[in-house]
């Protein structure tokens, strides 16, 4: 038996790395499949190749059933046509793994409207998209027969550059970060009839090498026994554990896994306060104070981010 017998799963963006890793391990798991991926090129939207197909094949080796879609996760309608896709083929659906993204870094005095629309259209947009069917279905389903719960899972795929910033990627760090406050909203609304996480990948794909060379040699560390920290399959079972029955009380939560690592995250928190005895503050009293008080041992921005020493660190 496997976590996810019986279960039907939309994944955006399995045609590789992460993706098609998550999708193999949910088919090992037992779950049918909508493989989805427009074929393109992690840094531009043009269609090359069908390789949600092999993809699929790849699955149905497995033991389970699955199909391609080459839709693009940006059209609100073709989103629709995923979730109508897997009623028809599979009848039901439980899963959506929304993973589909694409990178235009550029520092933002030389970034252009149509980099900055991209990144969000793919990343924010789409995983609005297909979220608000899912919501609408799970819902439906749900209130046709409580006796479901909180059957259905959306798990959703932020980064570090959402989380902590990273330069260059304002468009991309805007869409990961909004992805991940999108969790945390989502995730109460549809608390009866869904749970709604985050995870967070650190793995070897194209987006992390290809189109960041810089990271080309940290991704392929691995630890003295030969362990490769950075492999996307060690990644993919914290996914099909949140997919699983077994998550079922785990919602709007933000997971980061490495290697062999997973953390769970908190967000935003208040960290100095300063008050004025129920007195608007003027501007001169903000000059006098906020710089002396209010900034003063601030932690820093980053706090809590992976390090090298904690990935090394059992």
């Amino acid at each position: 038996m496997g976590m996810l017998d019986g279960k039907v799963a939309i994944i955006t963006g399995a045609g590789r790395g992460v993706g098609r890793e998550e999708a193999l391990a949910m088919a090992k798991a037992g779950c049918n499949l909508v493989i989805n991926d427009i074929g393109g090129g992690s840094s531009d939207l043009e269609q090359e190749t069908r390789i949600a197909e092999g993809v699929v094949e790849e699955c149905k080796k497995l033991g389970i059933k699955a199909v391609a879609n080459y839709d693009s996760v940006v059209d609100f309608n073709k989103a629709k046509g995923m979730l109508d896709q897997a009623i028809s083929e599979f009848g039901k659906l439980h899963i959506v793994v929304n993973n589909a993204g694409v990178l235009r870094d550029r520092m933002i005095f030389n970034m252009t409207e149509a980099e900055f629309d991209t990144v969000i259209a793919v990343h924010l947009k789409g995983t609005f998209n297909l979220t608000r069917h899912a919501a609408e279905y799970f819902r439906e389903k749900g209130k046709e027969d409580p006796s479901l719960k909180n059957f259905g899972r959306i798990i959703n795929t932020a980064s570090d550059s959402g989380l902590y910033g990273n330069v260059g990627q304002s468009n991309y760090g805007a869409a990961k970060s909004g992805i991940a406050t999108f969790t945390l909203i989502v995730s109460r609304e549809l608390a009866k009839y869904a749970t709604v996480n985050c995870v967070v990948p650190s793995a070897r794909t194209r987006m992390t090498t290809d189109l960041t060379p810089k990271m080309v040699e940290w991704m392929n560390t691995k630890t003295d026994d030969g362990f490769d920290i950075f492999n996307p399959s060690h990644f993919a079972p914290l996914v099909v554990y949140l997919a699983s029955d077994a998550a079922s009380k785990i919602n709007g939560e933000i997971f980061r896994a490495i290697g062999d690592k997973v953390w769970v995250y908190s967000g935003w928190r208040a960290v100095n306060k300063i008050s004025n005895n129920w007195k608007p503050f003027t501007p001169e009293q903000l000059a006098e104070r906020v710089e002396s008080e209010l900034m003063k041992d601030l932690p820093d921005k980053r706090e809590g981010a992976i390090t090298p020493k904690e990935i090394f660190n059992q």
